[in-house]
């Protein structure tokens, strides 16, 4: 049964950072990407950032791009998150999607077929 644990997350203030991992078990997949998405009460769950098995395909939200660094270690998923904003206030979820493709980076929330609990991210002002 494929778990994803994921690494606690926080209330933090403007400007900090926070490092946010999942890790995948109990899986035989061969190739597949990782990702993470977050949501509001007020939004739908958008995609965040991701990257491919290979690890050389990172794919980030233009809201993200610059603050953000998502990087892979097989079956762990990383993301650090530096110089936060009251924006960046969401429940972070990390998902296993486009099973056996090596190469491509899921940014879509049909392409992803497994997802985490969620971590609570809090950044107050």
């Amino acid at each position: 049964q494929v778990q994803l644990v994921e690494s606690e997350g926080g209330l933090v203030q403007a400007g900090d950072s926070l490092r946010l991992s999942c890790a995948m078990s109990g899986h035989i997949f061969t190739a597949y990407s990782m990702g993470w998405f977050r949501q509001t009460p007020e939004k739908e769950r958008e995609f965040v950032s991701a990257n491919s098995y290979s690890g050389g395909n990172p794919s980030y939200a233009d809201s993200v791009k610059g603050r953000f660094t998502v990087s892979r270690d097989r079956d762990t998923i990383y993301l650090q998150m530096n110089t936060l904003k009251p924006q960046d206030t969401a429940v972070y979820y990390c998902a296993v999607g486009a099973i056996g493709n090596y190469y491509h980076t899921a940014e879509s929330l049909g392409e992803y077929k497994y997802w985490g609990q969620g971590i609570q991210v809090t950044v107050s002002s």
